[in-house]
């Protein structure tokens, strides 16, 4: 691994720091979609955004690095970034990829760029969370469109978008993998109904999403019909390394060093006791780990090469790290370590929703499970699990002989 800036990436990372430094006014804002939009078009206008996109779609095609180091330099000044995560860096580029017409293209993706509309990823369902080929949502011809029955669930941030990519079932008759297609839906259709879940955080950042009788046209569709798998793909690896690394608002061990700092245990602060020293210290082997498995995907891309599954090991290392410090956290601080709003003791809000956070990072973008099979398959070339209903029709699953 190669743990420096070659001379054109340091040169790059100035540059990004100077134009961050001129626009600390844009990120002094208190959290809003108003403050996210208003950064989104900031930075649009400078040129960083769409950074490795083609020009054809109004990218940079510059190299994977250069995005990589405007994302690290971002995330320290905790830029409103989150409104546009699954949008711009899943949802869009499957859609520039994928799209049946230059037209679609043109319609969606320089609007996106500018952050005037928001995407969202409709995926999950109630019955097909992990296994994302098991779902029901059914899309059926009518004319020159279809129309779209069904449900999705967790969606993140479907309460604020306006448009999302959602995968249907168009043909039942076919093993699941292989009766898939993609669309692009209007989220203000008035056959969607997007309903909040109230979270134990307090936040309602996932969605319940129903579909009756929704109306899209076929130029919306991504891909061939039935190649919805293989157009998800696009989307899940664009997933997979998004969701790889640990939030830039989670609290890290230097802030859990001086949490432990702050709490008088009676016979001194809490840092002096051995046994919190020791969770300290097993934080930071993990934190470490992560940063050096992180290393090992920059240096790919670096040199130009495509990474491996080190966005898989990361992020079953960092969720659970983040959801162990986020309890320990707590357990330290007693009572007081639950904790409604957090003005008064803002670092043990952010413990807190740490921990909550991490149960659903735990799940969004793989579980926890997903990824260790897929490690196991692809890292360590055991055997992959049996799949009994691989080659089934799916409306011959479950069904008795």
């Amino acid at each position: 691994m190669d743990f420096k800036d070659t001379p054109e990436e340091a040169a790059y990372r100035a540059k990004v720091r100077e134009w961050l430094s001129a626009n600390s006014d844009a990120l002094s804002q208190p959290w809003s979609a108003a403050a996210a939009k208003a950064w989104q078009k900031r930075k649009y206008d400078a040129g960083y955004v769409g950074i490795t996109w083609p020009t054809a779609v109004g990218g940079q095609a510059r190299p994977a690095m250069e995005q990589i180091i405007f994302n690290q330099e971002e995330a320290k000044h905790d830029a409103p970034t989150g409104l546009y995560a699954i949008g711009l860096g899943m949802c869009i580029p499957t859609v520039f990829s994928h799209a049946l017409s230059p037209a679609i293209v043109e319609r969606y993706v320089p609007v996106a760029m500018r952050g005037e509309e928001v995407w969202c990823q409709l995926f999950s369902e109630p019955s097909a969370g992990s296994d994302l080929a098991a779902i029901r949502t059914r899309a059926e011809r009518d004319g020159d469109g279809w129309v779209i029955n069904g449900q999705k669930v967790w969606t993140s941030n479907a309460h604020l978008s306006d448009f999302g990519i959602i995968i249907t079932r168009t043909d039942p008759t076919v093993p699941k993998h292989k009766g898939l297609t993609m669309f692009i839906v209007d989220l203000k259709d008035p056959g969607v109904e997007v309903r909040p879940i109230k979270q134990m955080s307090g936040s309602s950042d996932f969605n319940e999403v129903f579909f009756t009788d929704v109306r899209i046209p076929d130029s919306h569709r991504l891909g061939e019909v039935g190649d919805g798998w293989k157009v998800s793909l696009t989307t899940l690896m664009h997933e997979r390394l998004a969701v790889g690394g640990k939030p830039s608002s989670a609290p890290g061990v230097q802030e859990m060093i001086a949490l432990a700092k702050a709490i008088d245990m009676g016979e001194g602060s809490a840092l002096e006791q051995r046994h919190v020293r020791e969770r300290i210290a097993r934080a930071y082997i993990a934190d470490q780990g992560i940063a050096l498995t992180r290393m090992r995907t920059l240096s790919a891309l670096s040199s130009g090469r495509t990474p491996g599954p080190e966005s898989s090991i990361s992020k079953v290392v960092v969720a659970q790290t983040m959801q162990e410090m986020g309890r320990f956290a707590m357990d330290l601080a007693e009572s007081a370590g639950f904790v409604s709003g957090g003005d008064e003791v803002p670092e043990l809000a952010r413990f807190q929703g740490s921990y909550f956070g991490a149960a659903g990072l735990r799940i969004a973008g793989g579980t926890d499970e997903i990824l260790k099979n897929i490690i196991a398959e692809r890292v360590l070339g055991l055997p992959g699990d049996i799949r009994v209903d691989k080659d089934v029709p799916f409306n011959q699953i479950g069904r008795p002989d």
